[in-house]
């Protein structure tokens, strides 16, 4: 199987696909694997690498997409990219369709097999393959927030650890799953008053066991989420429904009643975000401001630390990627009912009910459509 791994052209995105140790494992199979250029320079990984781990370096990305038959990304594929995608080409990589029309518009006409890292499933209903960038979205939460709480960067100009007879800032972490797990174990080591918020009490229980008295657990469903969020320094959204649009939790009337300078950072925006005044943003203009509360809504956090997030990326990708490459993707995914979920998009259907639903498209049942 020939991969190919471009360089990442979206805004402020310095991951790459694979690293070299990847890229060994999969030429070792007697897969031929192309790397465009420079493709992994910012996240410290050199032509020379991959060369000395037996890929190929192209030019461009038009050589490496002409060339592929497994495309391997970080982020999901721009316009101009959507425009080199070949028919029956593999796409593996982030999508979040449901947020992304046009895309989803531009990979059904390219009738391409689209497969989403963060739709595929474990046995227990996890998302493995999204997990890992998660968990450094929801540390990176908190420094974010951090920063942005500072008076140059037009927060209250509070320290989230406080000082000597100076309290903390109060921080609200909304979902208790892997990004406001990550969230929380940062915050607490920053000595904030944490409260997370979830509807789940089996999962709030396990977060009260996992961290004792260092956080305050609260169910969103009986308890005054309006009142706790007008109250909070830094909040943070962390709720994901999985392949599907986030549901705006937080209301612009919630925000208005947040303190002058206090700050929002809203993980969620790559499916929509979670507060109702998000929008993207980027890390070279990562804030903006409504109502006097700063909005932090970078769509590709874990993009500002490239090395740590590619690394941690090409742990979990890697297994399902020697399986699409060794046997082909009819096969990797009739007999794994958890890559199936991984497709989102098939030779011109849509295979993913959130996303068909977020644009009222037909649906087509991903075990139906690969027979």
């Amino acid at each position: 199987m020939i991969i190919g791994v471009p360089k990442e052209i979206k805004l402020q995105e310095h991951r790459i696909g694979l690293t070299p140790e990847s890229v060994k494992t999969l030429t070792a199979r007697g897969h031929e694997v192309l790397v465009q250029k420079n493709a992994g320079y910012e996240s410290g990984f050199y032509n020379d690498d991959y060369e000395k781990s037996g890929a190929k370096i192209l030019e461009n990305a038009k050589e490496i997409f002409d060339k592929s038959e497994i495309i391997v990304k970080v982020k999901e594929p721009q316009l101009s990219e959507v425009n080199m995608i070949k028919e029956d080409q593999i796409i593996f990589t982030y999508l979040h369709l449901a947020a992304a029309k046009e895309l989803t518009d531009g990979l059904i006409k390219s009738k391409s097999i689209c497969i989403a890292y963060e739709t595929v499933t474990d046995d227990y209903g996890r998302l493995p393959l999204l997990a890992p960038m998660s968990a450094v979205a929801g540390r990176m939460s908190i420094q974010a927030g951090a920063h942005s709480l500072e008076k140059n960067q037009k927060g209250r100009g509070l320290l989230i650890g406080g000082a000597p007879g100076v309290d903390p800032a109060n921080i609200v972490i909304l979902g208790g799953g892997v990004v406001g797990e990550n969230a929380a174990i940062i915050a607490t080591g920053m000595k904030g008053k944490v409260y997370i918020v979830d509807k789940s009490e089996e999962r709030l229980n396990g977060l009260k066991k996992q961290f004792g008295n260092k956080i305050i657990t609260v169910n969103n469903e009986k308890s005054d989420l309006k009142k706790l969020i007008s109250e909070c320094d830094l909040l943070i959204g962390g709720v994901l429904v999985p392949g599907a649009e986030a549901p705006k939790l937080i209301t612009k009337d919630m925000i208005k009643s947040m303190k002058r300078g206090s700050v929002v950072v809203d993980v969620a925006i790559d499916q929509g975000g979670c507060i109702e005044t998000s929008k993207p943003t980027t890390h070279a203009n990562p804030t903006f401001i409504v109502d006097d509360v700063v909005h932090y809504c970078v769509a590709n956090m874990p993009g500002g630390v490239p090395r740590t997030s590619t690394l941690a990326l090409n742990k979990a990708i890697l297994p399902m990627l020697t399986k699409l490459a060794d046997q082909g993707f009819k096969k990797t995914l009739s007999e794994n009912k958890n890559y199936l979920s991984g497709l989102n998009v098939f030779k011109g259907s849509i295979t993913y009910k959130g996303v068909s639903d977020a644009f009222r498209l037909n649906y087509c049942p991903p075990e139906e459509a690969i027979v």
